[in-house]
């Protein structure tokens, strides 16, 4: 550059540059860092004087603004993007959309809209090519009349993004307020230190995007490590010099030629049932269902590539489910898999891919080491049951239900040692064991019983089947149905010699009771213990020395 025009100059000289192509477009890629193909470009205003030089935007452009000259450049602009992707489709070249400028200043033109359409039917460009920008700025005090232009867009087909995101002070009540389609991220978040607030900030607004259906372009990226932090939240779509600098339109033309271009991939697309909208908003019937009605309850999101968790939220019956008085806070901020062990994480791991894979539930229980400041230390047993609800790439949104089990868990592992450590006791020692519910009057059998009597794994109406199988001779069943009714009535224990089988061998047989917290007898664990005849014994013994002499 030889020297800044003056105002005067650049007002004087508008005219002419226009004319003879002293305003002209340079050409920026976005590039998805994660495949690093182009997924489209922006076009920028340049202006080369001819005596004075290359004219810095930050120089001219508020003078246009102030002259109310930008809306004829805009346009001018408008139509050298046309012109080049017409050349593109004429030729049969590689194409990408195109993103242009919108000012606020060209928003009070009421026909600025109508005229640019004119210009893409002019040159019939598809208008899947192209994109209008907006400035976060341009919405601030004049909302009304933004909202009917993106409307107005809307209507003619074309895609909206709003540029410099970030860069104002009301940015999320104009992203509540107007409906884009893309949002253009203002890397001056990220200026000095990678992460840190500025990191938060961006990571929330990432995420909120992804819940809004809106895609998500980082602009202004200057370092390998800023992308790849960027990609590293989930926003893959990447605009800076990283990549490029704005080049003029020849050499972006050559650039289409080596460059793999792909689409812009949707944000997270929700399954047909589920309105993200409604799901947040605190007075709908989603909502109250979820916080009151569907027990313990998550909303999660899985990186598939990453195998990464990031749990968006969380009902109260979802904290009293997993106890040791953890809050909100301590879910959301905690890393989700602190408390799994490798071998549970690899088991709900799989159940997540399950999941996503089937579109259909997925259920699994693991052990997880749940640590509280008040609480201390404890190990429980959760139940999950989880679905995908929507998806984004190798991003997954997840709703899952949790039950903690760890009491049932533990009783059956208590009575599954008792079993085989009676099982064992009783192969050695002539015992026969079972379990009585007695609300239900069912009765289930040891292994040894099964096996050596023939019983089933159940016994419904206990004991009347086993009484009419011969198990018990006639002559006793009377005094075992008493026995029986006294445990029912709640007897600690019970015991009688009894002849069983058809054999009338004699067993000693033993119950005691189970009660509840309020003294209610529930069950009753009963055993059959052979009684050995000594004298038999040895009667035996002396045949068998007789028989060997």
């Amino acid at each position: 550059m030889k020297r800044p025009m003056s105002e005067i100059e650049l007002v004087e000289g508008f005219s002419n540059a226009l004319d003879n192509g002293h305003i002209y477009i340079c050409i920026q890629p976005q590039i998805n860092h994660a495949t690093g193909r182009m997924v489209g470009a922006e076009a920028l205003m340049r202006w080369s004087d001819p005596e004075l030089g290359i004219q810095f935007p930050g120089d001219f452009v508020p003078v246009l603004e102030k002259h109310d000259l930008i809306y004829r450049a805009d346009l001018c602009v408008f139509e050298q993007v046309c012109n080049f992707q017409r050349e593109q489709l004429d030729t049969h070249a590689n194409i990408v959309p195109v993103s242009v400028n919108l000012s606020r200043y060209d928003i009070y033109h009421r026909d600025y809209i109508d005229q640019i359409e004119f210009i893409r039917r002019k040159y019939n460009i598809p208008v899947k090519y192209l994109r209008i920008e907006i400035t976060e700025s341009s919405a601030i005090g004049g909302m009304e009349l933004v909202q009917s232009v993106v409307d107005k867009l809307h209507e003619y087909g074309y895609l909206v993004e709003m540029d410099d995101f970030g860069s104002g002070y009301s940015s999320l009540n104009v992203l509540k307020d107007l409906e884009v389609d893309i949002i253009k991220l203002d890397m001056r978040f990220m200026q000095g230190e990678i992460g840190g607030r500025g990191g938060i900030i961006i990571s929330s607004i990432v995420q909120m995007a992804k819940w809004l259906k809106t895609i998500i372009i980082a602009e202004g990226v200057e370092t390998m490590e800023q992308a790849d932090y960027m990609k590293s939240i989930g926003c893959n779509y990447i605009q800076g010099y990283i990549y490029s600098k704005p080049v003029p339109a020849d050499e972006f033309r050559e650039m289409l030629k080596t460059t793999h271009h792909e689409p812009l991939k949707p944000a997270m697309k929700m399954i047909q049932e589920m309105d993200a909208g409604k799901f947040w908003n605190p007075d709908t019937l989603e909502t109250l269902i979820f916080s009151n009605f569907v027990g313990g309850a998550a909303i999660f999101t899985y990186d598939r590539e990453k195998k990464a968790l990031d749990v968006l939220r969380v009902n109260e019956k979802y904290l009293t489910e997993l106890g040791m008085n953890q809050s909100e806070s301590d879910i959301i901020h905690e890393d989700p898999w602190w408390c799994f062990g490798e071998d549970a994480k690899s088991k709900y791991i799989a159940c997540l891919e399950q999941a996503i894979d089937s579109n259909e539930e997925a259920v699994c229980e693991t052990w997880r080491n749940i640590t509280s400041k008040c609480c201390g230390d404890d190990k429980v047993c959760i139940r999950t049951t989880m679905r995908k609800i929507g998806s984004t790439d190798n991003h997954y949104l997840i709703y899952s239900m949790i039950q903690n089990i760890t009491s049932e868990k533990r009783r059956f592992i208590e009575v599954s040692e008792s079993e085989k450590k009676f099982r064992m006791a009783g192969e050695h020692a002539n015992i026969y064991a079972w379990e009585y519910e007695i609300a239900t009057k069912k009765m289930r059998p040891c292994f040894r019983c099964m096996r050596d009597l023939s019983l089933p794994p159940l016994i419904e109406n206990y004991p009347e089947p086993v009484i009419e199988s011969g198990l018990f001779p006639a002559d006793y069943a009377d005094m075992y149905r008493e026995m029986l009714h006294r445990i029912d009535e709640g007897s600690p224990a019970e015991e009688a010699v009894i002849p069983l089988t058809v054999g009338r061998i004699p067993f000693i047989v033993r119950y005691s009771t189970e009660f509840d917290e309020n003294g209610k007898p529930v069950k009753a664990y009963g055993s059959a213990t052979l009684i050995v005849d000594n004298d038999k014994i040895e009667k035996e013994t002396e045949e068998l020395i007789k028989e060997g002499q």
